[in-house]
């Protein structure tokens, strides 16, 4: 009998998450009950995979460099991988500036809806939190990014998830520095961080045996969490351009599969779904990344050398769902409180809305965080930022999940790319979890 592929197995434990969750909102406390015995299943699965991010980039990024012999062959695959991401997330942010001015989801927003979502939201927590975050950004320098990639102390940004490009800036400074002593005293260190890189793969490999139960978890909790649905009716037609935005990048990155790598676009979706799905249903491309390295490495035959460059850094700094959903963001807000966007506002937001991508890449909950920085730079005027937030608050969470997806397609796509133009694109070569069990049973 021919097993079950993962993403099915993941994909049927997300059909059932949802139909789990709405039973429970019909039962009297089976919110309370979804909460205390079914949440924590998925949150446990969210900290696996946390855990071993750090290790798996570190060992895989040094690994990576190592493996290269030649320096400049690094410097070669660096620069064509942030020049990729410049690209493919200023498309993404123009695909949302051209759909949300056509199909314009902010002028059927009555008044009453705003006055209703401005009553539950602008005084929210989280709101203002991000408001916060993001004035604390707008105060630094042009190059503080710069300054707080580099770590003053490797311990500590090793210790911290949120610290993840200073362990790239670690490993990669490490990596360089092994190469440069020579094969030979660099020899000890490198089986080291080979073993490591070995070890942490087979970990994402049994963290993954749980899986669709873990998104059956997530999703039921996502379900039973979700706002008052009258309000989400209410922001339907803009939800719906941000996810059709979302789908025409999706459908971008196909063809850019198709045409440059050669390869067919429907094996690329189905080989790299089940870290799509992860992706959805955890709203994290960070939480996702070892899923997302192990599918692109084993699955799709992208060499080390290349993942572990290019997959670790968009995590951090390639957004292009999130990018694309500011875009239709600010314009919707500006639509709704019947206020004017020049063209020159709007090239604004493409440039904002880039560099916030960069800039934010460690901030919690940094797609709220980048649309507060893009509505200032646009001249929303202060007093209206809360509800401007407030508008589209309600629907962040299911959206954020989708705009993930899209986030962690866009790097893997990416690192197709980077692969084929440097040769490093083969045949892929899939392990299991049980690959040497009968060694050790």
């Amino acid at each position: 009998m021919k097993k079950l592929a993962l993403h099915w197995k993941i994909l049927i434990g997300m059909l059932l998450g949802l139909v789990f969750g709405f039973i429970m909102l019909q039962i009297d406390g089976g919110r309370a009950f979804t909460e205390d015995w079914i949440k924590p299943i998925g949150s446990i699965f969210v900290k696996l995979l946390k855990l071993i991010a750090i290790p798996l980039i570190l060992a895989s990024l040094i690994k990576g460099i190592s493996d290269l012999k030649d320096i400049s062959k690094f410097k070669n695959i660096g620069l064509k991988t942030i020049g990729v991401y410049i690209v493919t997330t200023v498309i993404a942010i123009s695909i949302g500036l051209a759909l949300v001015n056509i199909m314009q989801p902010g002028d059927g927003v009555s008044e009453e809806t705003i006055a209703k979502l401005t009553e539950t939201y602008s005084e929210n927590s989280s709101v203002k939190a991000k408001i916060e975050e993001a004035s604390k950004q707008m105060d630094t320098g042009p190059l503080q990014f710069l300054e707080d990639m580099v770590p003053d102390n490797a311990f500590n940004a090793l210790s911290n998830n949120k610290l993840m490009l200073q362990v790239i800036f670690f490993a990669i400074f490490l990596g360089i520095s092994m190469l440069l002593i020579g094969e030979k005293p660099a020899k000890p260190l490198k089986k080291l961080f080979d073993s490591l890189n070995e070890v942490v793969l087979k970990m994402v490999d049994l963290i993954m045996l749980s899986a669709p139960v873990a998104v059956f978890a997530l999703l039921a909790n996502v379900v039973v969490s979700s706002d008052d649905p009258d309000i989400l009716y209410a922001l339907l037609k803009y939800a719906g351009v941000v996810v059709l935005g979302l789908v025409i990048m999706i459908v971008f990155y196909c063809i850019l599969v198709a045409t440059i790598t050669k390869k067919n676009p429907f094996w690329f979706l189905k080989e790299i779904s089940p870290a799509q799905l992860l992706a959805f249903s955890t709203s994290s491309s960070a939480a996702t990344l070892p899923v997302t390295m192990e599918r692109v490495e084993e699955h799709i035959g992208v060499d080390k050398e290349v993942s572990s460059f290019v997959l670790p850094v968009g995590a951090t700094i390639n957004m292009d769902g999130t990018s694309l959903y500011q875009a239709v963001a600010a314009v919707f807000i500006f639509q709704a409180l019947g206020l004017d966007l020049t063209f020159a506002d709007q090239i604004t937001i493409v440039l904002t809305a880039l560099l916030a991508s960069i800039g934010s890449a460690a901030v919690p909950g940094a797609g709220m965080v980048m649309l507060v920085i893009v509505l200032e730079s646009v001249g929303l005027p202060p007093e209206l930022l809360p509800i401007g937030l407030a508008l589209i608050f309600a629907v962040d969470r299911p959206l954020d999940m989708c705009r993930t997806v899209v986030n962690v397609t866009g790097d893997a796509t990416v690192s197709m790319l980077v692969a084929k133009s440097v040769g490093k694109l083969h045949d892929p070569k899939p392990k299991e979890w049980d690959d040497n069990y009968e060694a050790v049973k």
